[in-house]
């Protein structure tokens, strides 16, 4: 006999959804949402572009009726504070009359953190809030921004087996095959604004676009970290730490060079490390990271966890969270 889902498999099933509405949904959070009616979904929706509609009130308007007495699965506590542009979530749900509403994150939005729960149950609704990592993974840009101040940094390495980035003269196409590089395409359209260094942008120019077909309109911002003047429509930050003053951006995505590596790495602003790694060896080639003032080993150790791996043609992907 088939074990029903859990509430942590319902959770994670809604994360999935939340997933869909990164990036569009900004400046809101990507949010899901998943409406079970005696072990059938009656009603599913995320963020949608823009913000609107809630999470929650497509949800709501696909189950209609069912929602009375159901289970409600939603990956960040509901709404509780007004909005000219629609309704409190906490006040959707309280009206729609489920049994319970689970809860994958508590908001830190001081408008809504904890009011949204305390609305549910001064309804009558039972409230679980669980520690669902898979929700966080879908607001890791969201929570990053409330809880450190800045965007969630994601840094990509593209190399050989040996660590290098090019070869000895800075030649670098191509490292890895065209599998892995359509891979980072996606991951681009995932990230709000892309930033390399001021040495790559003044020796490659590269375009930090995306170029996937159907995808092109979702091509992020473009940063540089550099002390110059940033040329015409692109950004410059002049210091990592600088990232906190991007308006709007939750998702960055970090590509190079080597130093910029370093100085992130150094400022402990990477959440996220991405290795594309192709099975080649350069030997007397530049260096995917350039040095880093480390005094001891020990210093390295328990800082990353590998959370995801895949095959892409020949070139094997690993990502890496940082622990903290």
């Amino acid at each position: 006999m088939q074990t029903p889902p859990s509430d942590d498999d319902w959770l994670a099933a809604a994360a999935r959804l939340a997933a869909r509405g990164r990036p569009l949904s900004r400046p809101n959070p990507a949010v899901g949402c998943l409406i079970v009616s005696n072990g059938r979904v009656a009603g599913r929706g995320w963020t949608r572009e823009g913000g609107r509609p809630h999470a929650e009130a497509m949800a709501l308007d696909q189950a209609g009726d069912a929602a009375k007495g159901a289970d409600i699965y939603v990956t960040l506590e509901p709404c509780a504070h007004l909005s000219d542009r629609g309704p409190a979530c906490a006040d959707l749900l309280a009206a729609a009359g489920p049994a319970r509403v689970i809860v994958g994150v508590e908001d830190p939005d001081p408008r809504t953190a904890g009011a949204g729960i305390a609305r549910l149950r001064a309804a009558g609704i039972e409230v679980r809030s669980l520690a669902c990592k898979a929700g966080e993974d879908t607001l890791a840009g969201y929570l990053a921004r409330a809880r450190l101040g800045r965007p969630h940094v994601t840094l990509k390495l593209a190399m050989s087996l040996d660590g290098c980035i090019a070869l000895a003269d800075g030649t670098s196409r191509w490292i890895t095959g065209p599998g892995a590089r359509a891979h980072v395409h996606a991951r681009r359209a995932r990230a709000d604004a892309i930033l390399v260094g001021g040495g790559t942008w003044r020796k490659d120019q590269p375009k930090l676009d995306v170029r996937l077909p159907g995808l092109e309109a979702r091509s992020p911002r473009r940063v540089v970290l550099s002390r110059d003047t940033a040329p015409h429509g692109v950004e410059a930050v002049c210091t990592p730490d600088a990232i906190a003053a991007l308006e709007g951006v939750q998702y960055l995505y970090v590509e190079g060079g080597a130093q910029t590596a370093a100085a992130f790495l150094t400022a402990d602003l990477v959440d996220r490390i991405e290795v594309y790694r192709a099975p080649i060896v350069i030997g007397d080639g530049l260096r995917a990271i350039a040095g880093m003032d480390i005094g001891d080993l020990s210093e390295t150790h328990g800082r990353w966890q590998a959370v995801e791996q895949a095959q892409l043609g020949s070139d094997a992907f690993t990502a890496y969270r940082r622990t903290r």
